[in-house]
């Protein structure tokens, strides 16, 4: 069967999924998911209920990373893979502190004792902690999976106030995400997908292309 990968477009976990999967050309079958209303056949499938989630027949993947680990160890045509220890450290820090830091200033409203100025600037001393490994915009030598792991991140942490982001990142910093924006890459990962509903014909991924304006 053709691996079944259950995605939200918007979601930066399911975004840095599809940019592995693109960048190794596994092709798949996309299922754009409504958070609001998942289809039963994606809740039998996810043990977590969260996107994104890979099916390839024999194993189900719960796990961004892990996904895309899975893609790039089939096909690694740019070595993402080459990447030092340090980088899965930096992944982990933006998965961890820094992650939590991006959900209580953006979704402060929900969350009691959030204070969302504090978490911003958390937020924001990661980002630019970065900075001086961006002299050649990328965090290593090539642009590689601690880059495409990260940037979803950062591109949501940007968005929830883009002109104080604009005036407080680093320039190395707001540079590296205008790059990441502006790519091929990004929008091949960005099509507005329909939402899957049983029955729908299988969307291949790479290589669909988004719905008609």
């Amino acid at each position: 069967m053709i691996p079944v990968l259950w995605s939200f477009r918007r979601c930066p976990y399911a975004m840095r999924a599809r940019l592995a999967i693109a960048v190794s050309g596994q092709q798949v079958a996309l299922r754009e998911v409504l958070l609001r209303d998942k289809a039963q056949a994606f809740l039998d499938t996810s043990s977590s209920a969260t996107v994104p989630c890979l099916d390839t027949g024999t194993e189900v993947i719960d796990e961004s990373l892990d996904i895309m680990l899975w893609a790039l160890r089939r096909n690694d045509p740019e070595n993402w893979l080459d990447v030092p220890a340090e980088g899965f450290d930096l992944i982990e820090t933006g998965d961890g502190p820094f992650k939590t830091a991006l959900d209580r200033y953006k979704y402060h409203s929900r969350i009691a004792d959030a204070a969302p100025k504090v978490e911003r600037d958390n937020g924001m001393a990661f980002l630019n902690s970065l900075a001086p490994r961006l002299e050649n915009g990328c965090l290593f030598n090539h642009p590689g999976l601690a880059d495409f792991a990260i940037l979803p991140f950062v591109r949501q942490f940007a968005f929830v106030d883009k002109p104080w982001f604009d005036t407080t990142a680093d320039p190395r910093v707001a540079a590296w995400l205008a790059a990441f924006l502006s790519s091929d890459r990004f929008h091949l990962v960005m099509p507005k997908f329909p939402i899957w509903s049983p029955g729908d014909d299988v969307i291949d991924f790479p290589g669909a292309t988004p719905d008609a304006p």
